[in-house]
C-alpha cells in the first residue's frame, strides 16, 4: 500500500478506471452474444439489428482504447461473414 498522498489517489484512479473498462468490455461481449444468438437462430432480420449495434459497439471500444483497431477490423469482419452466411 502506498504511503504518498499522490501514490494513494493513483490508486483509487486506477480502480475506478478498471472498474470502466471491465463493464465496458462486459458490454461489448453482450452485444457480440446477442448476434450470435441472433445468427445461429436463423433470424436474418434480427441479426442485421444486432450486427448493427455490436459493429458500432466495436468501434466504441476502439474510441475508448479498450480494443485495438486491428482486434475490432478482425471482430467485424467476422461479423459479416456470419452474417452473409444467413441465408
Amino acid at each position: 500500500m502506498p504511503n504518498i498522498k499522490s501514490a494513494k489517489k493513483r490508486v483509487q484512479l486506477t480502480e475506478v478506471r478498471n472498474a470502466r473498462n471491465k463493464a465496458e468490455r462486459s458490454a461489448l461481449k453482450t452485444t457480440l452474444k446477442k448476434f450470435d444468438a441472433a445468427v445461429a437462430e436463423g433470424n436474418r432480420t434480427e441479426a442485421e439489428g444486432a450486427y448493427k449495434v455490436a459493429v458500432k459497439s466495436v468501434d466504441k471500444a476502439v474510441a475508448k482504447g479498450i480494443l485495438h483497431k486491428n482486434n475490432a477490423a478482425h471482430k467485424k469482419s467476422a461479423l459479416t461473414l456470419k452474417l452473409n452466411g444467413l441465408n
